[in-house]
């Protein structure tokens, strides 16, 4: 993998998953032109149009929602968080729907969804923009948790990620965004 960001990692992993296949498609807050608060998806509304690359209300409930909805439907929704803390906002939606759809009905539906959020404390990012909660997640039957700590991990764990059929939380932490 050539030299690049974190950011510019997981940008690259959406983009080259968007190409393949179809279905594929981001929805968040501020992710179309402003390319969300770390830049991650910077250029692809571009590319990929407002089809693509939805934006969102600021709730995080909604977000979630329509990520598993479309998943259930067959899509393969990549859905932003633009933080981690918020996530407690949408946990009916990710514990009780995402995480045991698959099993409520016996295997017959996927859920390829996969959950972005960044975590960790920065700078002046105050309490509500500071935690790191993965561990809540891993007591979650039926969701998968990665949290990489380098770019070529970041993209090589995020197209792994958006290929699987099952419900993926995929943690960044703010301070590598940059790194």
């Amino acid at each position: 993998m050539k030299n690049m960001t974190y950011a510019e990692a997981l940008k690259s992993a959406i983009k080259s998953e968007m190409l393949k296949d179809s279905k594929v498609f981001m929805a968040g807050e501020d992710i179309s032109v402003m390319g969300g608060s770390f830049g991650v998806s910077a250029g692809l509304f571009a590319e990929f149009g407002p089809d693509r690359i939805v934006n969102c209300p600021i709730s995080e409930t909604a977000i979630i929602g329509m990520g598993v909805g479309s998943a259930a439907a067959g899509m393969r929704p990549i859905v932003e968080l633009m933080y981690l803390d918020f996530a407690g906002c949408a946990m009916d939606e990710i514990m009780n729907q995402a995480a045991k759809m698959r099993y409520m009905f016996g295997g017959k539906c996927r859920l390829p969804l996969v959950i972005r959020a960044a975590g960790g404390a920065t700078v002046r990012a105050a309490a509500q923009h500071s935690q790191m909660i993965e561990g809540m997640f891993t007591h979650i039957p039926g969701l998968k948790v990665v949290c990489p700590s380098n770019p070529a991990d970041a993209k090589g764990l995020l197209l792994e990620a958006i290929e699987d059929d099952n419900p993926v939380v995929f943690i960044e932490h703010k301070a590598l965004y940059r790194k």
